[in-house]
């Protein structure tokens, strides 16, 4: 996953200073007891429901990408602490 995002980071934001991104990962010690794999099945959901998903992995995590860096300002809140968990996107009265 890190990898894929790394991948999408630097072909929407060529010529970063520490391009290419994946030279930023580090490996470090797995904790006891940690899973080796995460898997989701939607098979179930397909049979029964007939669902689909609506995008691919790697086109969700594009979206994903592309959100984080059109959205600095909300991204900077967060790293900062300002942010807190409020809902956004409600309207707020004007006094």
């Amino acid at each position: 996953m890190v990898e894929t995002i790394c991948r999408v980071v630097d072909e929407l934001r060529p010529g970063l200073p520490h391009a290419p991104c994946g030279s930023l990962i580090t490996f470090v010690q797995d904790r006891p007891g940690h899973d080796r794999r995460y898997a989701i099945d939607a098979g179930k959901i397909r049979r029964e429901l007939g669902w689909q998903p609506e995008h691919d992995f790697v086109s969700g995590i594009r979206q994903t990408v592309e959100w984080y860096l059109d959205n600095p300002q909300w991204v900077a809140r967060v790293a900062s602490g300002a942010y807190r968990r409020e809902r956004l996107g409600l309207l707020r009265e004007v006094a």
